[in-house]
């Protein structure tokens, strides 16, 4: 019905919702509204990451392969057997459409009919390193480091965002020698 009016106006429409949160775990925290999740939620399928099903990424590997191959006008491409579990062992965090990019890359790139492990660049998500903290001393020096760093040395901004006075960080500045 239109706002305002009483005659309701037929539909006929199928509506498809994607997301890669957990929409139920969003009610509960009040971040996403009850009644419209069962508003959309009639049928439910859930597809686990491209990392947690290896044996689609080479019959999608070859898809891509077929499509790009005929896009870019390089004939009849195949891939060897090493450049399939080079493939297989990746984490795919961007799932197909990051297999895809990569597929579409190699294929631009490759000069041979066969696409070895070599013409697969793929990027290895980086893990940050973490020092770990071993004393409350060490991460008081980090915090008061990290924030004289942030301030370029303003000692009333420094001590106000570490909740201190202006003594309690000299006495602290004084201590560490910083």
């Amino acid at each position: 019905m239109r706002v305002g009016s009483n005659t309701p106006i037929p539909v006929n429409i199928r509506l498809v919702c994607a997301t890669n949160r957990d929409l139920q775990e969003m009610v509960d925290k009040e971040q996403f509204r009850e009644d419209l999740l069962y508003r959309i939620n009639t049928i439910h399928i859930e597809i686990p990451p491209l990392r947690e099903r290896p044996e689609d990424i080479v019959p999608l590997t070859e898809i891509f392969l077929a499509q790009y191959a005929n896009l870019y006008g390089k004939g009849n491409l195949s891939l060897s057997n090493k450049a399939k579990e080079k493939l297989k062992q990746q984490s795919w965090f961007g799932n197909i459409r990051e297999l895809q990019h990569t597929i579409e890359k190699a294929v631009i790139i490759c000069e041979g009919s066969v696409l070895d492990e070599n013409d697969f660049v793929v990027p290895r998500k980086k893990e940050q390193v973490k020092k770990e903290v071993t004393t409350l001393e060490e991460m008081e020096y980090n915090m008061i480091k990290s924030a004289m760093d942030k301030h370029n040395g303003n000692l009333s901004m420094v001590a106000n965002q570490l909740g201190i006075s202006r003594q309690t960080l000299y006495n602290k500045i004084k201590r560490y020698e910083l």
